[in-house]
């Protein structure tokens, strides 16, 4: 299994539609197991913006690309968005390599 700081990550930012957050933020969490439960899946994160109404950010991490796209591309994750998309306007998707990742220090003792 990769380490979290060698993660392909994915970045969506979703619009929903106004008054369709509770629905969107429930029915994301019904399907969420079956994204954390893909072998390649590392985990994945749900929130909602503090500065523009409507918009959510979900961040997933992958063990490689590969195994993203492949999940992408399944009818398992075709069903799921068809799930969401009564409660999206629209939406984008960001992928990336991650490149290092810097853990939270240790406080120094006195």
């Amino acid at each position: 299994m990769a380490h979290p700081e060698k993660a392909f990550r994915v970045l969506l930012r979703v619009e929903t539609r106004p008054g369709m957050a509770a629905d969107f933020e429930r029915t994301w969490l019904e399907i969420g197991a079956a994204v954390t439960s893909n072998p390649a899946n590392l985990g994945q994160w749900l929130m909602r913006s503090t500065e523009e109404e409507h918009i959510y950010y979900i961040i997933s991490d992958w063990t490689d690309e590969p195994g993203f796209r492949a999940f992408e591309h399944s009818e398992q994750h075709v069903k799921h968005r068809e799930r969401l998309h009564p409660f999206r306007s629209g939406g984008s998707m960001a992928t990336m390599q991650v490149v290092c990742h810097l853990p939270k220090a240790e406080a120094a003792t006195a």
